[in-house]
């Protein structure tokens, strides 16, 4: 068995493991991109028959493409996981800006959404500035077996961050969504980008559980493991229900990528804490991080100024409430809100 110093020469490229984790992670991103697009094709066409997922329907589970987009996401969760599996963090997670790509390439192309050019550069804000905090996050905590990482979801610090979150999930799914779901973006990838950090801590958990498993060290003995999956069985179909509502309502271009910074800024967040990341990292690469943070926030700014400028011929700045209107389908239809050139408009 080669030496992790092998591993580390910088001289021998890319380990077997490392360009194994690399093809799992751009297959992931490709087949998480192109899940956004199928799933909103089948939402779409079971909104068109039945109740909208936005408006709490849930006739998109009697309709086939959904579940192909469905299944199509599901393999590329397995990729990203397996990926995990073979490849560093700091290699793995920063390709999953990649899917941002693809689905904005083929809502583009397949569902005719339009993209203004400054919502492209708020994208590539988005992912640059995600990219920044993830390239100088450090290396990730060696765990060797999974009470380890219980042990560290139990510490104070996170069982408060824990406590906090489920909380605001909760007044957001109680309270906000009712009033504001179909007119606020936020809302539901909020829900979603929250209720997912919790879910890759516990994933981390059961990846760590399925290798040190399969290398002959036994970790289903332990109830800690079943607990994580039960966290992340709960966790994903949270995560499914509102993002489904969130594709049923808003643009996909816009969904794709607020999704991913959001996500991805909460996640780090939660491993911060969890893993207690910053205690191992020098001055300038926490203000890198922070310059990270700034970046996501400009871009996500620009993403919602976007729409502003599609909508310049009827007013020069209009609120970020999202107003609706009824689609040829007779259902209200907010899909085209965000980033979306109103053909209506144009044509007066």
């Amino acid at each position: 068995m080669a030496s992790s110093s092998d591993n580390s020469d910088p001289d021998k490229g890319m380990s077997a493991d490392n360009i194994k984790g690399l093809v799992m992670a751009l297959s992931s991103s490709f087949f998480i991109g192109a899940s956004f697009i199928v799933k909103k094709k089948g939402l779409k066409k079971a909104g068109a028959s039945g109740v909208r997922a936005g408006v709490g329907g849930y006739s998109y589970l009697y309709e086939p493409l959904w579940w192909i987009g469905m299944i199509t996401m599901i393999v590329g969760e397995i990729a990203n996981f397996a990926a995990y599996a073979f490849a560093p963090a700091i290699l793995v997670t920063p390709l999953g800006a990649l899917s941002i790509i693809i689905s904005a390439v083929l809502a583009h192309v397949i569902l005719k959404e339009k993209l203004h050019i400054f919502g492209m550069l708020g994208c590539v804000l988005c992912v640059v500035g995600s990219t920044t905090i993830v390239l100088h996050a450090p290396p990730e905590r060696e765990i060797e077996s999974v009470i380890e990482v219980w042990n560290l979801a139990t510490e104070p610090g996170f069982l408060f961050y824990a406590a906090l979150i489920m909380t605001t999930v909760f007044v957001l799914i109680f309270h906000v969504i009712p009033e504001y779901g179909q007119t606020h973006i936020m809302v539901y990838i909020g829900v979603c980008s929250l209720v997912g950090s919790l879910s890759v801590m516990s994933v981390k958990a059961l990846g760590i559980a399925v290798k040190l498993t399969l290398s002959g060290i036994n970790q289903l003995i332990y109830p800690q493991t079943w607990a994580f999956s039960m966290i992340v069985a709960a966790c994903i179909i949270t995560q499914m229900n509102y993002l489904n509502k969130a594709l049923d309502t808003f643009n996909t271009a816009v969904v794709s990528p607020i999704y991913y910074v959001m996500f991805t800024s909460f996640t780090i967040l939660a491993s911060v804490i969890m893993f207690k990341d910053w205690n191992r990292q020098n001055p300038t690469q926490i203000v890198t991080e922070m310059c990270g943070f700034v970046t996501i926030l400009s871009g996500t700014f620009l993403l919602h100024k976007t729409k502003d400028l599609s909508d310049a011929g009827v007013s020069s700045c209009l609120p970020v409430k999202l107003s609706k209107h009824i689609g040829e389908n007779g259902f209200e239809d907010s899909e085209g809100i965000p980033l979306r050139r109103q053909d209506s408009v144009r044509s007066t």
